[in-house]
C-alpha cells in the first residue's frame, strides 16, 4: 500500500478532568498563554497554543492519582521548547506553582507547572 494513501494522524489532545472548567481556562490562558478554540456548555472545552491543543472536562480527578504523581514528578503531559530561560522567568511573575524549578540535566534544560487540578506539566528545552 502506499503510504501518501494510508490514515495520517493530524493532532493529538490530551483531556484532563477539571474541577472548575472556569478557573482551568483562566490558569492555562492567562498564565500558559493557551487561547480558547472552543468551549461546549459549561463542561468541555478545548484551548491551544502554537498548535497543541489540550481538552478540558468538567469532572473529578483522582486526588490519590494526583497526589501519587506529584510525589514522584511523573508528569502528565511534556512541551518540549525554545528559549527556556525566558519562559520560565516569564511564567515566575504568574504566581504559578512550580513542581520543579529550572535545572540542567545531560538531556537539556527542564523545569515542571502544577495547574489547579493537580496536573504536572513540564517544559523541557532539549540538549
Amino acid at each position: 500500500m502506499n503510504k501518501t494513501s494510508q490514515p495520517k494522524i493530524r493532532k493529538m489532545s490530551p483531556q484532563f478532568l477539571v474541577t472548575d472548567i472556569d478557573r482551568s481556562i483562566a490558569f492555562y490562558t492567562e498564565k500558559l498563554g493557551f487561547d480558547i478554540d472552543f468551549s461546549y456548555e459549561d463542561f468541555y472545552s478545548g484551548i491551544s497554543k502554537d498548535g497543541f491543543s489540550i481538552h478540558l472536562k468538567k469532572g473529578k480527578p483522582i486526588m490519590a492519582e494526583r497526589q501519587n504523581k506529584r510525589n514522584n514528578e511523573d508528569l502528565d503531559l511534556l512541551f518540549s521548547v525554545d528559549k527556556i530561560e525566558d519562559l520560565y522567568e516569564e511564567m515566575l511573575s504568574k504566581s504559578i506553582e512550580f513542581i520543579q524549578p529550572l535545572r540542567k540535566m545531560d538531556y537539556g534544560k527542564e523545569f515542571y507547572v502544577l495547574d489547579p487540578d493537580g496536573y504536572i506539566i513540564g517544559f523541557l528545552e532539549e540538549a
